[in-house]
């Protein structure tokens, strides 16, 4: 069932949290406007930190389908955008000159026709759902890609539209809500930049990583959560080789709980790491003696509070 747009910051921050998002005011701000003055939101900040997961809200508490171009290395125009389906065009082709029913113009004419198009993201986005609201459009890790297809992108960002040259023009007659996110391992184009409103999405504060973990894992006992947070904070501060963002808490947290802990030990945040941090050099640094001294220190800190 669809809803409508929010019309404050406050009914934002309403929305985000129905999908389970705990959002601080600045970003639902930027995410406020960006709904209401229709442009696309771009969302910068290390992996793992949530920006992916606002375009899933958005999808699922407005009732709008999600369209996700995940990006990668070399996509282009054809995995993008549209391309033609050179098998059925072949097959019409031969039909046609077995019954000798076209003339050669009409059937380049037919066989280059939205019927033979196959729709790839960008395309479909520019399409109603069936309630006909346009639908939310993920562009995800757009630093992956290269600059070429940053160049293509400009044209769908600015108007809206896409130009197929055997058909012409593609308009969205409603632009599509479009998020677009990047784990800066390079920069983006200005241009891309200019186009959309920005927002940096940084790891949270111990207040409000507590305040997601009460909301995707709560069967955590409360002192657990303190000390995982604690913990994951202390390694934020760490020369790491990629720090842990939220979704690795979450996932730290659920693996715990599963595992029956209330309490964390050095033995078990050891047995434990590779759900914490995914690269081995970090592992090895930090497990043995620097994961128990990381340990006393959070728990002599929360001790120390009470």
């Amino acid at each position: 069932m669809s809803a409508p747009l929010p019309d404050s910051i406050e009914a934002t921050l309403d929305i985000l949290a129905e999908g389970k998002y705990v959002a601080d005011r600045s970003l639902a701000t930027a995410l406020f406007l960006a709904l209401k003055l229709g442009r696309p939101l771009f969302l910068e900040g290390e992996a793992g930190v949530g920006k992916t997961e606002i375009a899933k809200v958005l999808s699922d508490t407005l009732g709008r389908r999600l369209i996700r171009l995940q990006c990668y290395e070399g996509l282009d125009v054809s995995s993008a955008v549209y391309e033609w389906n050179y098998s059925r065009q072949m097959i019409d082709i031969r039909i046609s000159e077995a019954a000798g029913d076209r003339d050669r113009s009409q059937i380049e004419s037919d066989i280059f026709s939205e019927q033979f198009l196959i729709k790839r993201p960008l395309l479909q986005a520019l399409e109603p759902d069936e309630s006909g609201l346009p639908p939310v459009l993920l562009i995800d890790e757009l630093d992956r890609t290269d600059e070429p297809f940053e160049a293509f992108l400009l044209e769908v960002l600015s108007d809206f539209q896409v130009t197929i040259p055997e058909i012409g023009t593609i308009t969205a007659e409603k632009p599509p809500i479009v998020i677009v996110t990047s784990n800066r391992t390079r920069e983006i184009h200005d241009a891309i930049k200019r186009r959309c409103f920005y927002y940096w999405v940084d790891y949270p504060d111990a207040q409000r990583e507590l305040e997601i973990l009460s909301i995707k894992a709560p069967e955590a006992a409360a002192e657990l959560s303190n000390q995982i947070v604690a913990f994951v904070q202390r390694l934020r501060s760490m020369d790491l080789f990629k720090l842990p963002g939220v979704a690795e808490t979450i996932d730290w947290t659920n693996a715990l709980v599963q595992l029956d802990k209330i309490d964390l030990d050095p033995e078990t945040v050891n047995d434990t790491l590779g759900t914490l941090l995914k690269y081995q050099d970090d592992i090895e640094k930090i497990k043995g003696s620097e994961a128990a001294n990381l340990l006393n220190q959070v728990k002599a800190d929360l001790a120390s509070r009470q």
